[in-house]
């Protein structure tokens, strides 16, 4: 197979940045990145004329796109739209989101995972079932007439094999004893959210393997004076991530801000928890039998409930360096290399290395989407 070099753009690594370098592509996988007077014989230049050469975006919460939800169509065609969608904006890797629902839904969903798995839909990593064993106090956009408890037969179903990643969002504080354990012990990825926990509760979670916090800051304990809340827990530990929903909304950039300078970057993931608009012709949709519009570049209820976001992996990109402060280095961590290292997949994706799979976006001058690779295979579709 002959080898591609990507030239013209300045290449983002993992510690720093390469201008006048190129990236070799050897079918799926990355090759190494070398001067660009030092390419080797009988490879193909591919002239990308600028701009940001990146690891592709990987977002752990994406509930639709594409004008699809995936609460309305979990099936493989709707992962699918959902994933293609995305890949406008420099997703190349996601797990398709369900919003609380009954166990058939949730049936159907994990169903449908492992057959898009299997099928090779392009950017589709596994799922993330969001609910419903969570907390009414802190229910959202969540329908609480479909929260449930759990119990062995949902114990089952969640710790199902899966040839990809599975991450459940629960409360922890309602949780048995004994089932964030199981969960973790089964391959799944526990995270927290709509949750009441306090932060002894959290820290109790922690031990028995929760791995992250889904959206840090939204629906969630804060940290108090003298309650250090769920928040507290998260940005002290160490060994776990948190999501941030960065669109300048859900949190405020100094909270942000602080987020990152209390944990550091290693932590934090940006995820869009995006509804069906990103991608899609309309601004408006139903769930759970609510109508949803969006207002102001964010999604809401008709009681002005946040639900969900419009937001895209590249504006959140964008985001990061314009309200947070970060470098373009360190967005890309945030988009990128912290996402694939807590879905344990830094070995094959989330960073431009050698031997990883060539899972790419290429942004222009402005940090909008030019193209993508996925698996080295090339999609010009952009913003």
């Amino acid at each position: 197979m002959t080898i591609q070099a990507l030239v013209g753009a300045t290449i983002v690594l993992p510690d720093g940045i390469a201008p006048d370098n190129a990236l070799l592509i050897d079918g799926a996988r990355m090759g190494p990145v070398v001067p660009r007077g030092s390419l080797p014989a009988g490879c193909v230049e591919v002239d990308l004329d600028g701009g940001w050469l990146l690891p592709g975006f990987i977002d752990t919460q994406v509930n639709g796109g594409g004008d699809v939800l995936l609460n309305d169509r979990p099936d493989v065609d709707g992962i699918r739209t959902i994933a293609q969608a995305h890949r406008r904006f420099g997703t190349t890797g996601l797990l398709p989101t369900l919003i609380s629902d009954d166990a058939d839904v949730v049936d159907a969903t994990i169903a449908a995972g492992e057959e898009a798995l299997r099928q090779g839909v392009p950017g589709v990593l596994g799922v993330h079932i969001e609910g419903p064993h969570l907390n009414p106090g802190k229910k959202g956009i969540h329908d609480a007439a479909k929260f449930t408890a759990i119990d062995p037969a949902v114990l089952e179903r969640l710790t199902r094999p899966t040839i990809g990643r599975r991450i459940v969002t629960l409360a922890p504080e309602l949780a048995p004893p004994g089932a964030i354990r199981a969960l973790t012990e089964a391959g799944v990825l526990v995270a927290a959210g709509h949750s009441l926990a306090d932060y002894a509760q959290t820290v109790a979670a922690l031990a028995e393997g929760l791995a992250g916090f889904t959206h840090l800051f939204n629906a969630m304990t804060q940290m108090g004076s003298r309650e250090p809340g769920m928040v507290a827990a998260a940005l002290l530990d160490r060994g776990s991530h948190f999501g941030l929903i960065v669109d300048g909304l859900h949190v405020h950039p100094a909270a942000l801000r602080v987020a990152l300078a209390a944990r550091g970057l290693e932590g934090a993931m940006l995820v869009t928890d995006a509804m069906p608009p990103v991608g899609g012709e309309r601004d408006s949709f139903t769930l759970m039998g609510q109508p949803i519009h969006v207002v102001d570049g964010t999604c809401r209820g008709p009681d002005g409930t946040l639900a969900g976001s419009a937001l895209s992996m590249a504006q959140a990109f964008r985001n990061a360096m314009d309200l947070m402060g970060c470098s373009m280095v360190e967005a890309s961590r945030l988009a990128s290399g912290n996402p694939a290292r807590f879905l344990r997949l830094d070995g094959k994706t989330g960073a431009i290395a050698p031997g990883l799979r060539a899972d790419l976006v290429h942004l222009d001058a402005d940090r909008r989407v030019r193209r993508t690779w996925i698996g080295g295979q090339l999609s010009e579709a952009g913003e």
